[in-house]
């Protein structure tokens, strides 16, 4: 039977705070204006812009990507994702959670005859070519992932490793070795997919990389490796039954939404900071982080007006980070929301031995577990920042498993379109990165992109 994810905001209000949080006052008049804003989503919805939303209802999809991989399982020893950004981070999030610790040293029999997952979310040669040099490509599939096709960093990973099959197997046989992951009838993927006879699943038009998890950008790789696919798309149905109130109160992803916009605007806490409790959930808090980021980062509101919004996400995990930027979160700036990520049951837990019965300062954790000392150490530090007057809040996961994960894909994705709205930004846009991508292809002459240099733009090296 599914669990839900416990939501906890207490740590966010005044009242625990020392008068320093949100007031339930000020939370409760945002809940009237968040009445207009379900109705504002309700509306993109029915136009066709939040495609996110029906990714977990698209049952073709679903099963023409279990009967790939069911008639590919045993042909490749591993899998290789090419993408960058929301075409690589979900991915990175799915195999950390779902899969066991360090799935890529487990040797076949421990992996359960399911292939290594790699996902090559950079362009840095001296990560790209040792992974290469080593991988049989004739046991190798490779997952090209880009909407249009024109990815600068996925392509030239791409032509790269064309050559490679080319040259390794010869002109038909690489085409076997490869999968495109694109739009479903334009673009350069496409062409090519259709012209060369190449496997390829649609990435639907109205789901932008960083909502496409639940895609075959996500659910693809997912399947070829084992992870239970009907269980995330479980989860994200329950998150989107549960998100579909105006109950300001009654909706997790509307008070996620609501609490870090009022303590943003309001309180000075322009950095949310997402602070996983498991090693296996900080991959979850990155693909966040570029959820977040680029989503609300914006120079201008829906009217056009210039507006220079947007909080500042940043990853952290527990305990280590209690050592390296608590401090900072303790007596710094009150500028910061911690967001803890926690699960109520480890999967695999380790008992603490006695030893040293004399030395009280060891003695206390014998009979203890790593799982309890981990979470006596987060709650601690939620106290330790309420009490200091920082506001946090904490999501509680039943377990760490494809249904809590799809609840907190869901939760999130639908939190960053209520965000959009609070602040009045798109949140499906991101104009602020095309520049950067304009002059990278004028630097590596990509006809139509001649201009060298931003208008204004000088480019002189200082050197000391």
């Amino acid at each position: 039977m599914m669990r839900p994810i416990v939501f906890d905001y207490n740590n966010m209000l005044d009242a625990n705070l020392g008068g320093r949080g949100l007031s339930p006052r000020r939370l409760a008049d945002l809940a009237e204006r968040f009445r207009e804003v379900q109705r504002g989503v309700a509306r993109e919805r029915q136009e066709g812009r939040l495609g996110f939303f029906d990714l977990a209802h698209d049952r073709d999809v679903v099963e023409r990507i279990r009967a790939y991989a069911s008639e590919t399982q045993g042909r490749f020893d591993d899998v290789v994702v090419l993408g960058i950004g929301g075409s690589a981070l979900g991915t990175i999030a799915l195999r950390e959670a779902l899969l066991p610790p360090r799935w890529n040293e487990l040797d076949a029999s421990a992996r359960g005859g399911r292939p290594r997952l790699h996902v090559l979310d950079n362009i840095d040669p001296s990560t790209i070519a040792p992974l290469l040099d080593r991988l049989d490509l004739s046991r190798t599939l490779f997952d090209v992932v880009s909407k249009s096709g024109t990815t600068a960093e996925t392509m030239a990973q791409f032509l790269i490793v064309r050559d490679r099959l080319v040259r390794t197997l010869g002109e038909d046989a690489w085409r076997s070795q490869v999968v495109f992951t694109t739009d479903p009838d334009h673009g350069v993927l496409r062409r090519i997919a259709t012209s060369e006879g190449i496997t390829a699943f649609p990435i639907p038009p109205n789901v932008g990389g960083r909502f496409s998890v639940l895609s075959a950008v996500g659910l693809l790789p997912a399947a070829l490796v084992g992870i239970d696919v009907d269980g995330l798309l479980e989860g994200a149905r329950a998150m989107e039954q549960r998100c579909a109130t105006d109950e300001l109160t009654d909706n997790p992803a509307g008070l996620f939404a609501a609490l870090q916009y009022l303590a943003d605007t309001e309180a000075g806490a322009p950095i949310h900071v997402m602070m996983a409790y498991s090693d296996r959930l900080y991959a979850v808090a990155d693909w966040f982080r570029q959820l977040w980021a680029e989503s609300l980062g914006k120079r201008h509101d829906r009217s056009g007006a210039e507006v220079f919004r947007g909080p500042t996400p940043v990853k952290a995990l527990g305990a280590t980070d209690q050592h390296s930027q608590v401090q900072l979160y303790m007596e710094g700036p009150f500028d910061k929301t911690i967001t803890f990520l926690a699960v109520e049951r480890h999967a695999v837990d380790l008992p603490i031995p006695g030893g040293y019965p004399d030395i009280e300062a060891l003695a206390y954790l014998e009979g203890h577990t790593l799982g309890e000392l981990l979470d006596a150490e987060r709650v601690a530090t939620a106290q330790a920042l309420a009490s200091a007057g920082r506001m946090n809040m904490t999501l509680l996961l039943p377990a760490i498993d494809a249904n809590a994960i799809g609840q907190l894909f869901m939760l999130f994705q639908i939190a960053t379109v209520y965000a959009g709205a609070f602040y009045d930004v798109d949140p499906l846009d991101q104009p602020g990165v095309e520049l950067g991508k304009r002059l990278t292809y004028a630097r590596m002459g990509r006809p139509g992109f001649e201009s060298p240099a931003a208008p204004g733009v000088e480019e002189r090296w200082v050197v000391a």
